[in-house]
């Protein structure tokens, strides 16, 4: 990656943990340049993997979980009853997750895509129910793989 993409990484980086109220760690920082540089969603495995040695299992699943609570990212269930997590959209804060999309995930390449420009219908409850989340995946095949 050209340094110049870097600096702009790392500068957005600080900034998403500021605006959450976060200090700024080695872990934060690995794990939210690999969000910043990947398209799809990303599995707790993928992430230690890429984070290399440095970050133990445990200190992963903390920040993903912090980055969960602050809105950062959020978590998307897939079907073999995992969990993959993306970045979320400037809407999104503490507590609140704005995400109202459909997810994603390629039965080849097992990618998870958050398709930002499909969203999730509109759900009619019966009488004294009330949706506080609605997830949608979508499984198939990734315009990648066709």
């Amino acid at each position: 990656m050209p340094k110049q993409a870097n600096i702009a990484i790392d500068k957005r980086i600080a900034e998403l943990l500021k605006r959450n109220s976060l200090s700024i760690t080695d872990s934060r920082k690995k794990i939210l340049h690999l969000f910043l540089e990947q398209t799809g969603a990303l599995a707790h495995g993928d992430i230690e993997k890429r984070a290399g040695e440095k970050f133990d299992r445990v200190t992963v699943y903390r920040t993903l979980q912090t980055f969960v609570d602050k809105g950062i990212v959020h978590a998307i269930p897939t079907a073999d009853n995992s969990i993959r997590y993306a970045l979320c959209k400037d809407e999104c804060s503490e507590g609140h997750h704005h995400d109202h999309h459909i997810h994603f995930v390629c039965s080849t390449c097992n990618n998870t895509y958050c398709l930002d420009d499909v969203v999730t219908p509109e759900i009619k409850l019966p009488k004294g129910y009330s949706a506080e989340h609605v997830e949608v995946v979508v499984e198939g095949i990734c315009k990648n793989c066709r």
